[in-house]
């Protein structure tokens, strides 16, 4: 019955921390006004008949907050990563310049960032439901195994671990809006 308890709660752990992890990468696809090489993570490359990450294509700098440089390792397809970029309807109009792509990241208004901590917000309830959804199985489970024997007050110290999970996940959440919500207010 131990490695039952044990299972249960790795089980919501992990569920919890996928959350967690879904919710960071989310985030990072939320444009806050300053370039990253991780805005271009979307864009698909149609590299010799093959859809192709541009990560893989070239190298992405950022020399500054506002640009980002993209050097193809095979020149010949700098006009393929160009209509790969426009594509992606990102927003970006890079710019040929023979050997690089340059991108001029648009300064962002205040009314945008209003919607990028609204849909910031968005994602962090998304990811407190599937937090909750993953205590709630971890529940079911537990009561399903008091059904099969396991003493009432085992499976209310469990359901308690459960909780303390579930708020210290909640809480990284609030955290990471708060964080990210700073990054998208900040000018």
């Amino acid at each position: 019955m131990d490695e039952e308890v044990q299972f249960c709660l790795e089980e919501a752990e992990e569920s919890m921390q996928n959350a967690l992890m879904h919710l960071e990468k989310e985030f990072q696809k939320i444009r806050a006004g300053k370039a990253t090489p991780q805005m271009l993570d979307g864009v698909m490359v149609d590299y010799y008949g093959v859809l192709t990450p541009i990560a893989q294509t070239a190298n992405i700098n950022t020399p500054d907050p506002r640009q980002i440089i993209v050097q193809p390792w095979d020149k010949s397809i700098l006009n393929l990563i160009e209509k790969a970029i426009l594509s992606a309807n990102l927003g970006f109009n890079p710019t040929n310049e023979g050997e690089v792509l340059r991108i001029v990241v648009p300064a962002i208004t205040e009314e945008r960032r209003r919607d990028l901590v609204k849909q910031a917000k968005n994602e962090a309830e998304k990811s407190k439901v599937s937090i909750r959804n993953s205590r709630r199985l971890a529940n079911d489970y537990t009561k399903s195994l008091e059904k099969d024997g396991l003493p009432e007050d085992d499976s209310k110290n469990l359901q308690d671990k459960i909780q303390e999970l579930t708020n210290n996940f909640s809480e990284k959440v609030d955290k990471l809006f708060e964080a990210k919500d700073k990054d998208i207010m900040t000018v």
